[in-house]
């Protein structure tokens, strides 16, 4: 016994002089790491101011940010309370760094894509969260406009604009968020605020709403009550079903705190329907254990299987389940989660948000590479780098939730 205590103590003593030893080693973390395991060089950048949608964008690209209004941008309703008293609102730690003081982790940009932004978008100001490519390879883009601007645009191979889709047809979104296209070339557009997926034609007329505008709520199929809850992207799968995204990262679930009996489940959630509409079943995050997610920001079905990739943004892991529910595994990230994609060969990608980067990975989330600049607004440059598309070579083209312009990537032959 006394030799068992003294062995305890020995390795007691040692195990400390080690932990002191690793915690003075790591006192200066370290700000770039080298291409090793596959994986490209890595560095700290810093952030940019983010201009929330307030900037004015030239041919060619050249964005200029312009002044905050002094008065907020006016709303058919108000957006979610921002996130308090809840564990998933994230670091309210006094003197802790504010978004746009963040070093940020950046992937050297070594697989050879260069960067141009052809598409001219109508004036004024407001971020684009979403592009989307239909199967004639028109371009939709879903822009942040002011009360009483148009917010859904097509353009063509050529890009020039063929197709503005008004307020009169669709409504205007509080907050424009995801877009998708279906096998039948239909359009779904989400508003996070009004908490609506709607399906568009592609000549532009409304088809579908899901959810009722300006009520954020549960869906109870017992009970008929099919509300959403901060839908924020729409994916499909192979079958055709739709899955439907929604918690966004750090809002609610003050929005729960309230007499409304519809509203009552403050979590983050994923929606499947057949592609009919009919409701077949919904899980849910609800906090960060094996299984969870804080927030539903990212999703995307692999091709191969049909498993379905939630980016869970402000934990910095994607969470992936089967087609019908089942938690398979997390995949941590050192980038946040903003978007996911597969491409045409079927490999996963991620869009790092306000990272500023897309990031082709394995299906173990190891990084094979990255096009963009980091954050900014200069060229390959990304505020909000988010939901983007695919085209069939390949190519990226992708809009900026805080900027007016959409950047397309092309190889280099």
């Amino acid at each position: 016994m006394i030799m068992r205590g003294y062995r305890a103590v020995l390795l007691a003593a040692t195990g400390g002089l080690l932990a002191a030893a690793t915690a003075q080693a790591q006192s200066v973390p370290p700000t770039s790491g080298p291409a090793e395991n596959g994986q490209p060089a890595w560095f700290l950048k810093g952030s940019f101011p983010d201009p929330t949608g307030n900037t004015a964008v030239a041919p060619g690209g050249k964005v200029t940010v312009l002044p905050r209004p002094t008065s907020p941008p006016q709303l058919l309703m108000p957006n979610p309370p921002g996130c308090r008293q809840s564990p998933v609102c994230g670091n309210r730690m006094p003197g802790a760094p504010q978004r746009n003081q963040m070093q940020r982790v950046q992937w050297q940009a070594t697989l050879g894509y260069q960067y141009s932004y052809p598409v001219n978008l109508p004036e004024g100001i407001g971020g684009v969260p979403s592009v989307a490519l239909d199967s004639k390879g028109n371009l939709w883009v879903f822009q942040r406009k002011p009360l009483g601007m148009a917010q859904l645009f097509k353009y063509d191979r050529n890009n020039k604009l063929i197709l503005t889709i008004g307020d009169d047809v669709i409504g205007h979104a509080n907050k424009a968020h995801g877009m998708a296209i279906d096998a039948e070339d239909n359009v779904w557009i989400l508003d996070t605020g009004l908490a609506t997926a709607k399906k568009v034609s592609p000549d532009g007329k409304l088809l579908m709403t899901i959810g009722t505008a300006g009520h954020r709520g549960d869906w109870d199929e017992a009970k008929g009550q099919r509300l959403l809850w901060e839908p924020v992207m729409l994916a499909f799968g192979r079958n055709g079903d739709i899955y439907i995204a929604e918690g966004h990262g750090n809002e609610s679930p003050n929005d729960t705190q309230t007499d409304d009996p519809a509203n009552q489940s403050g979590a983050a959630r994923i929606i499947q329907l057949d592609k009919s509409g009919k409701f077949i079943r919904q899980w849910y995050g609800n906090n960060v254990n094996n299984g969870k997610f804080e927030s539903a920001h990212g999703l995307a079905i692999d091709p191969t299987n049909g498993d379905v990739w939630i980016g869970d943004r402000e934990q910095y892991r994607i969470v992936v389940y089967s087609a019908d529910g089942k938690f398979l595994r997390n995949i941590l990230t050192r980038n946040l989660v903003c978007a996911i994609q597969f491409d045409p060969e079927g490999n996963p990608w991620m869009a790092s948000g306000q990272d500023g980067q897309f990031l082709k990975m394995d299906r173990s989330g190891r990084v094979l590479g990255a096009i963009g600049n980091g954050m900014g607004i200069g060229t390959g440059e990304f505020i909000e780098a988010s939901y983007w598309v695919f085209d069939k070579d390949s190519n990226l083209y992708a809009g900026d939730t805080s900027v007016g312009r959409v950047t397309v990537m092309k190889k280099s032959r």
